[in-house]
Parts: C-alpha cells; sequence; structure tokens
C-alpha cells in the first residue's frame, strides 16, 4: 500500500484547512459521499445498518487476501440516506478502507478533530459520527484474528 493510513489522515485535514467557512467544508462533505462506491444491494440489509446514527447509515466490511503473507486487509462499502452523513461516512472509508485489522484498531482519531467535524455536528450526528468509527473498529477487531 503505497499511502500510510496516518498519511491519508493528514491530507484530509490539509484538505478542510484549504477550504473556507465550514459551508464549504459541508460541501466537501457532499461531494465526498457523492463519490462513495455504493455498497452492494444484497448488503443494503438491517444487518447492516449502524446502530446509534440517526440517519440510516448501512457499512458492510469483507476480509480479503493482502500482499502480505499472513495478514488480510477490510474493505468496506457503504451508504447513508442523508447527505452529510453519507459524506461523513464516506470520508472515514476513505481513510479506513483496504487496511489490515491491526492499523484501523491503532489508528487515531485525531483527524477529526483537527478538521473541526465533531464540534460543527449537530449532538445527533456526532453520536453517529462515533458509533460510524466504533463500528468500524468492532469489524476490525472481529478480522483481526482471521489469517
Amino acid at each position: 500500500m503505497s499511502t500510510t493510513l496516518a498519511q491519508v489522515q493528514q491530507e484530509v485535514v490539509e484538505e478542510f484547512a484549504m477550504l473556507g467557512d465550514w459551508q464549504d467544508r459541508y460541501e466537501q462533505l457532499i461531494e465526498q459521499g457523492r463519490d462513495l462506491p455504493l455498497i452492494a444491494p444484497e448488503h443494503k440489509v438491517d444487518n447492516n445498518l449502524v446502530r446509534g446514527c440517526q440517519s440510516r447509515v448501512w457499512l458492510h466490511a469483507e476480509h480479503r487476501a493482502s500482499d502480505q503473507p499472513g495478514a488480510g486487509i477490510i474493505h468496506f462499502t457503504a451508504d447513508s440516506d442523508a447527505l452529510i452523513t453519507k459524506g461523513i461516512v464516506a470520508l472515514l472509508v476513505r481513510v479506513y478502507n483496504d487496511r489490515h485489522p491491526q492499523e484501523i484498531l491503532d489508528a487515531s482519531t485525531e483527524f477529526i478533530d483537527r478538521i473541526g467535524l465533531r464540534e460543527h455536528l449537530s449532538p445527533n450526528r456526532a453520536n453517529g459520527l462515533s458509533a460510524m468509527i466504533d463500528q468500524m473498529k468492532r469489524y476490525a477487531l472481529a478480522f483481526s484474528s482471521v489469517q
């Protein structure tokens, strides 16, 4: 993998730093949501709904073989019925997608605070953001023992 998880997080921080106000940043989130590869219809089921989100957010994780022997990666797909929420999950997929489980488990979420996202969300959306991160980390924990 050419770009580390920390490098992708830094790219996100730099992209958001170049944007002016939060209206521009929300537009950036919406744009990222538009670029999100959609979850396959067979994975858009209640079992993949993220609990704790006000909007409906589907998150599917799949363990895939990796170029490193004995290690796999997690491939995420997602969707949401709300524009901002879809952008948030797209941002998280961008950072955590196709990473080794331990990378995800060890990753800091400081980049979210550095871009000011949490403080500019309603309490319900902030709870949803935390629920999405928690779900991704739970998938990583579950897949960490899979070889």
